[in-house]
């Protein structure tokens, strides 16, 4: 398997080149913007097993020599190399956050022809939490208020982050809620009790925070807490090319990392 890293020169394509190096996967191709392209990128110093790559600004150029795309770019760039993959017949693996419901649209359509894993958090432990917020909603049932923190460094442009908004998802999914009319992002000034019926949502951006994000259910007189935090992005390139070489071998359709895990 070759892997077209989109987004290379970035901090997760940096990751995921080195976390390639680590485990034996080939990199056809580095995609990034036109300011980076022509940039060498040297990978592999960390376990011993080096190479380079020059930066192509290209997605056809860049998945020509590639078997699979992981894209964790912008949602612009994101829709257009997608859309490059599956002129080529290329599987892709997304993890680019900020989707709009076209631009999610588009990779349901990409869908049909190729396999696209689109996940928001590719870490096993976040996907683990997925699972088990929406269990946990079910079972305590909606006399128990939840409310969403996440964090992040302060240069994400997003928010709130794709893993906050699938927590909430899953939340909602265990209440049988609706999510977009229960979800509350903030609050400010004279807003009166808090119903029984929302999500609260919040975000925090500073630092160098990797991500965290803890999902809390508020009872009378308890209050059970789930957290997960990310020490550094390894874990979310690890998870990036377990997506990678599903998606190679799965039939066109929609994915998500439950499905790659086995945990559906």
């Amino acid at each position: 398997m070759k892997i077209c890293v989109a987004g290379a020169c970035g901090r997760m394509g940096r990751r995921i080149l080195e976390m390639a190096a680590a485990d034996g996967v080939e990199v056809g191709s580095a995609l990034d913007i036109s300011d980076n392209r022509g940039v060498e990128l040297v990978y592999g110093m960390e376990s011993g097993i080096s190479g380079k790559i020059t930066v192509t600004d290209s997605p056809g150029e860049a998945l020509s020599n590639a078997d699979v795309l992981i894209d964790f770019t912008q949602p612009e760039g994101c829709v257009r190399n997608v859309t490059a993959a599956v002129q080529l017949g290329r599987p892709a693996v997304v993890g680019t956050t900020g989707l709009g419901p076209d631009q999610i649209e588009i990779l349901r359509q990409a869908s049909q022809q190729v396999a696209v894993v689109h996940a928001p958090n590719m870490s096993v432990g976040v996907n683990l939490l997925f699972k088990l917020v929406q269990e946990v909603a079910s079972i305590l049932g909606p006399s128990y208020d939840v409310e969403i923190v996440e964090s992040h460094h302060n240069r994400k442009k997003d928010s709130p982050s794709g893993t906050a908004l699938r927590l909430a998802e899953r939340v909602a999914q265990g209440l049988n809620w609706n999510l977009d009319d229960v979800i509350r992002h903030g609050r400010e000034g004279m807003v009166g009790p808090r119903s029984g019926r929302e999500i609260g949502m919040h975000a925090v951006r500073g630092g160098d925070i990797v991500g965290e994000h803890t999902v809390m259910f508020i009872g009378p007189g308890e209050r059970v807490e789930l957290t997960h935090r990310a020490h550094n992005r390894d874990n979310f390139a690890r998870g990036a090319l377990v997506a990678a070489k599903f998606a190679v071998t799965a039939p066109p359709g929609l994915y998500d990392m439950q499905d790659v895990l086995g945990l559906k």
